[in-house]
């Protein structure tokens, strides 16, 4: 008989494989489950860390066990439980993992240095101003995205919306507003710029955007993971080829990013966070 597996099922059995290739010779000292998010969910991200998953089992002697999840909800209920050894974190998530569960950040993770918040609505449309987003429906992101949730919900801070549709990507965020769903909605430059042309004829123009620059996400390390063992994983994961390191996307000899703002812009959208599905939406 013919069997189907859902595609995450199926896709969770392709990693329990992967881990297999990854168990070292001998003893082992124990487990180390990597967490990562994959947005599109495609099984690719094995194969992206097959050899950084290798490497890192046979110097640490550990099992690795890699753990992709598809959104940020998903990703802070697993720092929640602390189920993740390492975490490369996005900065939204980093920042909750840092303040709230003793998460510590090695390395930096590539990309890109200058990336800012902003709030997009079409073209056409002729508001001016955040003010004048009062009493509109608006688009975020979704839980854990520095751009997308956080830095926008900070500068709406006062504000009375009449709806919050939170989208599952950038993409839809903007396709929201597109179709006339949203009046405006919150993505980074780079996602404008990737996703804009993918939505003509509709033109975007930028209402507003975030003084500040978020910082880089951030390779962390749990805080389940004894001490001594964690400057041996770091020691490891500094010492790996660059090739390796560049293909799972941190830097090895970076410098760990400035959270303090980042975790106060959290804090800050935290005290509101139970109102957010309210209608109104009292952001206060």
């Amino acid at each position: 008989m013919f069997v189907r597996f859902p595609r995450r099922l199926f896709l969770f059995h392709l990693l329990g494989f992967t881990f297999a290739a990854c168990k070292p010779q001998g003893g082992v000292e124990g487990t180390l489950t990597i967490g990562v998010i994959n947005y599109g969910g495609g099984e690719q991200i094995i194969n992206q860390y097959a050899k950084f998953n290798s490497y890192l089992g046979e110097k640490t002697n550990s099992y690795i066990q890699l753990e992709p999840v598809f959104n940020e909800n998903r990703a802070v209920e697993r720092l929640d439980a602390r189920a993740w050894s390492l975490v490369f974190a996005p900065p939204g998530l980093a920042a909750i993992a840092i303040a709230r569960h003793q998460y510590a950040p090695l390395f930096p993770l590539i990309g890109i240095s200058n990336l800012r918040s902003i709030f997009v609505v079409r073209k056409d449309n002729p508001i001016t101003n955040l003010k004048q987003l009062q009493g509109k429906t608006v688009a975020l992101g979704q839980l854990g995205s520095a751009t997308g949730y956080y830095f926008p919900l900070y500068n709406l801070y006062g504000t009375t919306l009449a709806q919050i549709l939170f989208a599952p990507t950038p993409k839809a965020a903007l396709e929201l507003v597109a179709q006339g769903k949203a009046i405006a909605c919150a993505v980074s430059e780079a996602e404008l710029s990737l996703y804009s042309s993918q939505l003509a004829p509709t033109e975007f123009r930028i209402l507003f955007k975030d003084p500040h620059y978020v910082p880089l996400g951030v390779v962390l390390i749990g805080p389940n993971v004894e001490r001594n063992r964690q400057e041996f994983i770091r020691k490891v994961m500094s010492d790996s080829p660059s090739g390796l390191a560049q293909e799972v996307g941190y830097v090895p000899n970076g410098q760990v990013p400035d959270y303090k703002y980042m975790i106060s812009v959290v804090d800050r959208v935290s005290s509101i966070s139970s109102k957010l599905q309210n209608t109104p939406v009292r952001l206060f």
